[in-house]
Formats: C-alpha cells, sequence, structure tokens
C-alpha cells in the first residue's frame, strides 16, 4: 500500500490546523475504469442511489414534483412503525375502524367498520397489500384525523430533507398539491432501511390474508429478483405506475426509484434495468469502522495531552467496480483543542476524494473524553498555549 502525505496550513479563523492525506487503498485492477452510460428508461423520473453512502448513481428528473400514488404510504408506514419502536404502541395495540376508513375506495384490506384490528395487521395492509382503508385506519388512530396524519407527515419529510414532498393525506389519493420527487422517496426509502430494521421485512412479505381475502404484494420483482426485498407501488392514472424497491447483493444495498411508467410491467422492467446496471457497474466499500482511531490530536489543559480521533459511525464509499487508483483521506483537525473534550465532540473532519472529486465528508470526533488537568497544570498549560497562539 502506497502512502502520499502533504501537510497544509489552514487558516487560523476556522480553527484547523493539520491536513494530513492518506492513501486508503488501491485496487485490484490494473486498466483504466470506463463505466458505460446508465440506460435510458421510459419513466417520467428515476433515480438509482446506494443505501450506505447515499451516492446517487443514476438520475432522472429527480427533483420534479409528480403525484406518488401509493409511494405516499411509504410515509404512512413509516411513522406507524416508527411509534411501535419509540414503545408508544405494540403490534396488537387494537386501532378501530371508522365509516371513513371503511368506505374508502381504491385498493383495501378489507377491514369492517366498528370492528377494531391489530395494528401489525393494518401495518400489513397498509405495506403488501396497499390498502387506502389501512391508512386512514392508522392515520386517524394516531392523530385524530388523516388531515392532521398528513401534517405530521410533512414533519418527518422536512427532518429528512425532502424538499420537494408535500402530503395531503395518507394514501396517495389525487389532490392538489400532494406531490413528491423520486429523490425525496429515495430518501424516504434510505430511512425505512435503515431505521426500522427489526419491521423492513414487512416490504418484502408477498401475501397477505385478512378477512379470508388473500391478497399478493404488487412488487412483481419480489418474485423475478431474489436480491429484491421492498418496497412499494403505487398507481393512479395521474401518476402512471411507480416503484420504489430496494435490493442486496455482495453486500451492496441498491435503492431504485421509477416514476410515471406506462403500465405494470413496464414499472417493473425499467427498474429492473435500472437495478442491473448499479449492481454491473458499482460496488460499496467499507472504509473505516465507527469509532476506529484515525487521527490522534494534542489537548491542552488536559489531564492527558492527545485524545484520538474518529469516525461515529461506520462510513461506507460506493465506487465502480474495479476502479484503479487511490482514494485521498484529508483529516482536518481544530488548531487549539482545549480541555474538557467530552467523547463525541466534534473536533474536525475527514473528507474523501479521487482525483479532486469529494465523495465523502464526515465529522471527526472524539473517542474518548478528556478531563481538565488540575489547578497547577491548568497554569503552566495556560501560559503555554497564549505563546503558541501568540506564534501561530
Amino acid at each position: 500500500m502506497r502512502a502520499r502525505i502533504h501537510m497544509t496550513v489552514l487558516s487560523p479563523d476556522m480553527r484547523l490546523l493539520l491536513a494530513t492525506v492518506f492513501t486508503l487503498f488501491s485496487f485490484i485492477s490494473q486498466a483504466a475504469v470506463i463505466v458505460p452510460k446508465a440506460p435510458d428508461l421510459d419513466a417520467s423520473a428515476y433515480i438509482l442511489m446506494d443505501a450506505e453512502s447515499g451516492r446517487v448513481l443514476v438520475e432522472h428528473n429527480a427533483d420534479e414534483r409528480l403525484p406518488p400514488a401509493s409511494l405516499t404510504k411509504m410515509m404512512t408506514s413509516y411513522i406507524a412503525v416508527h411509534e411501535l419502536e419509540m414503545g408508544n404502541v405494540t403490534e396488537n395495540t387494537l386501532v378501530p375502524v371508522s365509516e371513513k376508513a371503511w368506505r374508502k375506495g381504491g385498493s383495501k384490506m378489507f377491514i369492517e367498520v366498528g370492528k377494531e384490528v391489530k395494528l401489525i395487521d393494518l401495518l400489513r395492509g397498509i405495506i403488501v397489500q396497499s390498502g387506502n382503508d389501512a391508512s386512514v385506519a392508522v392515520a386517524e388512530y394516531f392523530a385524530g384525523s388523516e388531515e392532521a396524519y398528513a401534517g405530521w407527515m410533512n414533519q418527518y419529510a422536512e427532518r429528512f430533507g425532502m424538499d420537494n414532498t408535500h402530503f395531503v393525506n395518507a394514501t396517495g389519493w389525487p389532490a392538489d398539491e400532494h406531490y413528491t420527487s423520486a429523490r425525496d422517496l429515495a430518501k424516504l426509502s434510505l430511512h425505512i432501511v435503515n431505521d426500522h430494521p427489526h419491521y423492513y421485512g414487512l416490504y418484502s412479505e408477498k401475501y397477505f390474508e385478512f378477512n379470508d381475502i388473500r391478497q399478493p404484494n404488487r412488487n412483481k420483482l419480489l418474485w423475478r429478483d431474489p436480491s429484491v426485498d421492498g418496497l412499494k407501488t403505487g398507481h393512479t392514472q395521474a401518476a402512471g405506475y411507480c416503484l420504489a424497491a430496494s435490493a442486496v447483493r455482495d453486500n451492496t444495498r441498491l435503492i431504485a426509484v421509477v416514476m410515471g411508467t406506462r403500465s405494470d410491467e413496464a414499472r417493473a422492467r425499467e427498474t429492473q434495468k435500472l437495478l442491473a446496471y448499479g449492481f454491473r457497474y458499482y460496488e460499496t466499500r467499507k472504509l473505516y469502522e465507527g469509532g476506529e482511531v484515525l487521527q490522534t490530536a494534542g489537548v491542552w489543559l488536559g489531564a492527558d495531552d492527545s485524545v484520538e480521533l474518529g469516525v461515529e459511525k461506520q462510513l461506507y464509499l460506493t465506487l465502480p467496480r474495479g476502479l484503479k487508483g487511490e482514494l485521498d483521506v484529508n483529516i482536518a483537525t481544530n488548531e487549539f483543542i482545549e480541555a474538557p473534550v467530552a467523547a463525541g465532540d466534534q473536533l474536525g473532519s475527514v473528507t474523501i476524494s479521487k482525483d479532486g472529486e469529494v465523495l465523502a465528508e464526515r465529522p471527526l470526533v472524539a473517542l474518548s473524553a478528556v478531563e481538565e488537568a488540575g489547578f497547577f497544570g491548568r497554569l503552566w498549560g495556560g501560559i503555554k498555549l497564549f505563546f503558541a497562539k501568540l506564534f501561530a
């Protein structure tokens, strides 16, 4: 493994001093990698994203505001599952069925007015059967009304950075000012996969039976591609046929969102094209473990004179398969770190680039605490720190 080291002195005003560039690794291939152009899909908008790094591999009209149809239910189910994970409800919590929920048209779970249904069954009704009636029942239970629940959904959308999304209802029923984008749905998909892994398996279930009515999951890729394990389909006349899909192969998970295709068959076919392209030409590599020591920095006025720094969570990158060359890791730390330091304090940053293109940037945090020195240690350290700053 070859190394290239550069020292960069940064502005004291930015509180940054060190910039050390290491060679992270070299790939085995000895020839330059040429990645072909992604296929053009017969769809209004689409995006392909890696689930670990969040890197976008392919996009087309990804920020265009479009009607999401039943892809809306991804947020409907996310919030309900989050409430489960938080312990505010249980799988066996009984949810009453209102007349509004029972009467709701479109795809149905076939719940009955006046009865109570377990929350876990309603979640399967939303995710597997795409039940509008189940979505309304859940919305009314958690927020009092579907409209109030839609407002809650918008709060989550804002938190997730879904800048081109606005929900009016919990079902995806056509409505003015009810829209989202392919990129926003990919962001939501990432949260569904990563935030609630215990319940993500619901999205891979092929059938669900309720009230003696057995319905299949409308995601055809669950039957055609064993690597696909979610997420959701949607269709209205305005939205066309839409699909958000997730698949994992060789430790690489990809998220594909395709919107506005012409048929049920087309959305499956076009999504499969996108996933096949991504898995053929890209792979995800883990660069660092969370808590791995990347740098040791000096500490002033502390009981210890240094602190170990690293990234808080595992750091992944998605790169072309067989890529030749070096990844540059630029580590920058605060110029004068003073005790006390708490574990998790951000004390710098790590930036990873390839041929000048920034691929990832993460905060560099203290991996352990450093307490203040005693009185005389602080006194003598303060004198040294004064002159260090004076001559910096």
